[in-house]
């Protein structure tokens, strides 16, 4: 009987756990498929290993120190019984009971498939700047509603991270999947952040393909404060520098039209958003995009920071 494997990292998932757990038991597979539901817990302290259990969970427990975002996900990945491994988050539900079949769907679309994702949609309650991001970005690989694929010809196969920022180089595990073949040939980097990513660059410098599935969508939307929204800014813009060599372009034009950009886009999507458009927009939109705009240039100069600011700054507490 083929199997296809969940898996999620988890720490202290709290009430929401249960809700992504249920809605992947919930999932329709075809007859004569058996679903296994993985879980690697760093520690948590409210319960979430009995609340994965309950749900039928094989659980992997690992001491806190263990955990990092690639090593974790490859451990699952190691332990999974399926072809295909389909990666959340904790706070990721799928959007419907098809979710899972969708994305196992898209390696159909050619041999060389190696991962599939699919798209975010915004919470319940998400603010107008992040619903409207969360929006333009993912409809941007697909405007017609198509499944994409991106490949490299061997021609490209040797090019910079720099050639691959964007939705070309693109993929995330907060809502895809991979080919536990392919994998074993290209695993994760144990790195501390944009694992996902730099997995679509190694695969697709591999010669592997990877999907993207616009029905496959699960709900996932984060709302910080602006200190939280500084602080997770500073460590996507890091590891773009990482990965990507990006640095966010500074001075006083650049941020300004880019701020002035943002605000404007905001205020035009709640203008068709019933509700969403009220008095208070341009001012929350203009301190939400300004922290993640400061946080980028911090980020992406984090070289240049102390060591102990660096962990101050990054929301996941990592140093220089």
């Amino acid at each position: 009987m083929p199997t296809v494997t969940v898996a999620i990292p988890v720490k202290d998932g709290g009430a929401g756990l249960g809700h992504v757990l249920a809605a992947v038991r919930a999932q329709r597979l075809a007859p004569d498929t058996e679903l296994e539901l993985l879980v690697a817990d760093s520690g948590s302290r409210d319960g979430s290993p009995a609340v994965a259990r309950a749900h039928g969970a094989e659980v992997i427990e690992i001491a806190p120190e263990r955990f990092s975002h690639g090593g974790t996900r490859n451990l699952l990945a190691e332990r999974a019984r399926g072809d295909y491994v389909a990666f959340l988050t904790q706070d990721a539900v799928p959007a419907g009971n098809d979710w899972l079949a969708g994305l196992v769907a898209g390696f159909a679309l050619g041999d060389d498939v190696a991962l599939v994702f699919g798209p975010y949609l915004p919470a319940p309650g998400a603010s107008p700047m992040v619903a409207r991001e969360l929006g333009a970005w993912f409809r941007s690989f697909s405007p017609d509603g198509a499944p994409r694929i991106d490949r490299l010809a061997p021609a490209e196969r040797a090019i910079g991270g720099r050639e691959l920022l964007g939705r070309r180089g693109f993929f995330t595990d907060a809502n895809g999947a991979l080919r536990r073949s392919a994998w074993r040939r290209v695993p994760f980097r144990e790195v501390a952040y944009a694992e996902d990513h730099a997995l679509a660059h190694d695969m697709l410098r591999a010669g592997y393909a990877k999907a993207y599935l616009p029905g496959a969508a699960v709900i996932h939307s984060h709302d910080y404060s602006s200190w939280g929204w500084l602080r997770r800014s500073f460590d996507e813009s890091r590891a773009l520098r990482e990965l990507y060599g990006y640095v966010e372009p500074a001075g006083l034009r650049t941020p300004a039209l880019k701020l002035w950009g943002l605000v404007g886009a905001d205020w035009r999507w709640a203008a068709e958003s019933p509700g969403r458009r009220p008095p208070t927009l341009p001012a929350r939109s203009a301190l939400h995009h300004g922290v993640r705009i400061l946080g980028a240039l911090l980020g992406t100069r984090s070289t240049r920071l102390p060591s102990p600011l660096v962990q101050r700054l990054s929301l996941e507490r990592r140093r220089g």
